[in-house]
């Protein structure tokens, strides 16, 4: 039985994939409706693919292509589990010729396989890279490894380096607001994929941590009101609850938004026990 949960629609949509089959449980054919970047996270199975087999273990990929029939087996193992990237055909294309997208499976590789688990981490909250960025930086590095493509973007000039400045600057203006890298990218006309290389290459970070950053930045201003509440200031800056407020801002900042907020009053024992921390 497999049960899918999106996780992110788009461009590039992410499923999370979980599957309980067995070795008595009979295969059936499906077909694949997109381009298709699997990363095996736990478990194992067959997969089936024009005419070859591969077993797929964990840090493995599954490679689909859209109209392709395709049947997953599980002969040696019970259940899977696997992070799904669906791609849409106009950034499949422009990444790769159609015998790229033909391979079927990928074995575990070092230069791949690290990817797939930022992109896991993305989906479970656990870093400020967002998870579309981290499905792109996926698929984008399986078509250069398959096709031995070097995919590294030119020396920015000084208009694409405009962009990413005028981008920049729109996305601290509407940081309190839902950001995601497609209307980031669509104001300043670039594809998604494109919009990512650029922004990540001129300025150092990826447009998604240059949005939490800005909003980390206004909390910490806001952090100084001690009548503000806490979650009032996560829901105004953007964040879309306070659990991953809380978390982001522990992440970044060595201390909960509370304690920030006593430092920000005068509060020296914080401070002092932060730099007594890095001695």
């Amino acid at each position: 039985m497999l049960a899918t949960t999106p996780l992110q629609r788009g461009p590039i949509s992410v499923i999370d994939c979980r599957c309980t089959s067995g070795p008595g449980d009979r295969p059936f054919v499906e077909v694949h409706d997109r381009h298709t970047v699997s990363f095996v996270r736990r478990g194992s199975f067959g997969y089936h693919h024009r005419g070859r087999a591969f077993e797929l273990v964990a840090g493995s990929f599954l490679i689909g292509y859209p109209g392709d029939e395709f049947m997953c087996t599980h002969d040696h193992a019970h259940g899977d589990e696997c992070l799904s990237l669906h791609v849409d055909p106009e950034i499949a294309e422009s990444l790769a010729r159609r015998d790229t997208w033909l391979v079927g499976g990928v074995p575990p590789l070092s230069e791949l396989m690290v990817l797939g688990e930022l992109a896991q981490a993305a989906a479970e909250g656990e870093t400020d890279v967002a998870l579309d960025e981290a499905a792109l930086l996926v698929v984008a590095r399986f078509t250069e490894l398959v096709s031995g493509r070097n995919c590294r973007p030119p020396r920015a000039h000084a208009p694409d380096r405009r962009r990413a400045v005028e981008s920049a600057l729109w996305i601290a203006a509407n940081a309190q607001e839902r950001v995601d890298l497609q209307s980031a990218a669509q104001q300043v006309n670039l594809s998604a994929f494109h919009f990512l290389r650029l922004f990540t290459r001129v300025l150092g970070v990826t447009p998604h941590q240059y949005l939490v950053r800005s909003r980390l930045r206004r909390a910490a201003r806001l952090l100084a009101d001690q009548e503000r509440l806490i979650s009032d200031i996560a829901y105004e800056v953007g964040f879309g609850d306070l659990s991953n407020f809380v978390r982001t801002f522990r992440r970044a900042a060595g201390v909960s938004p509370s304690a920030f907020r006593q430092l920000a009053q005068g509060e020296r024992k914080i401070l002092q026990e932060r730099f007594a921390a890095t001695l």
